[in-house]
């Protein structure tokens, strides 16, 4: 554990030599989502992956309304406290946006920045929308309303990897799921990402096409499409994972 802006962090490090490679998963997600990458990567350099706050093993947040910029402080905490001076940041979905913003605030340290079906710009959510999904994420169907906002994006999945990620959400805090897909809602991605001058990749999937999606809004961003499957592709197709990830690694010094 890594003593953390919020409370304790779950860290799970392992591996030595090379440039560390660090890991941030989704909303309702947790390290395990990472363990292929993880494995793979582990078996020639350092590999870490945090569990961000009100996920997984680490402590609920208290309060109710952060920041993206909130959840990159996570990443800071962890970094610093393993002593990583230099590092890539490997985000998923809601993780994407998070590793996007710890690059926007600390270029000097991030040597690269790849991303793996990152969030979309939440701002071009309309407002009533955006306060009607807050609003029932504040029930006691939270669960229920953000597995059938999750149902398409799953659809393609095996029954495996779909029962995975939804058990991972239900045993997530509903804080911390309520306040990191709030958080999402007001970040602006585009002044983080035009901040970072590093090597940056976005691999997207079918569900990440959108106005408001990364690649759309910041065209010199290079990024790579995956076909066939959800968007928890590390889970869906974690060799395609690794080989992306290996060759984008490879274009960083």
């Amino acid at each position: 554990m890594v003593k953390g802006p919020a409370g304790a962090l779950y860290v799970d490090d392992g591996g030595q030599g090379g440039l560390p490679v660090v890991f941030v998963h989704s909303s309702c997600g947790s390290t395990t989502h990472w363990e292929a990458q993880l494995a793979h990567l582990r078996r020639h350099r350092r590999a870490v992956a945090l569990d961000l706050r009100g996920h997984g093993r680490s402590v609920a947040p208290k309060q109710g309304d952060i920041s993206i910029e909130d959840l990159a402080s996570d990443i800071a905490a962890v970094v610093d406290g393993l002593g990583l001076q230099r590092f890539v940041l490997v985000g998923h979905s809601m993780g994407g946006a998070i590793c996007t913003a710890h690059a926007g605030l600390h270029p000097e340290r991030v040597a690269g920045l790849f991303l793996l079906d990152p969030a979309s710009d939440g701002r071009t959510i309309p407002a009533e929308q955006a306060a009607g999904v807050m609003q029932a994420l504040a029930t006691d169907a939270w669960r229920e309303v953000i597995a059938e906002f999750w149902a398409p994006m799953l659809a393609a999945s095996r029954p495996e990897v779909r029962e995975r990620v939804l058990s991972q959400m239900r045993a997530t805090s509903q804080a911390g799921a309520r306040a990191g897909l709030g958080a999402l809602l007001t970040f602006d991605p585009v002044a983080a990402l035009r901040r970072y001058p590093g090597p940056r990749l976005t691999v997207i999937t079918a569900f990440n096409e959108e106005p408001g999606s990364y690649q759309r809004l910041v065209p010199e961003l290079p990024f790579r499409k995956v076909e066939g499957t959800g968007h928890w592709v590390q889970l869906d197709a974690p060799d395609t994972v690794n080989d992306l990830l290996d060759g984008f690694l490879a274009t960083v010094r």
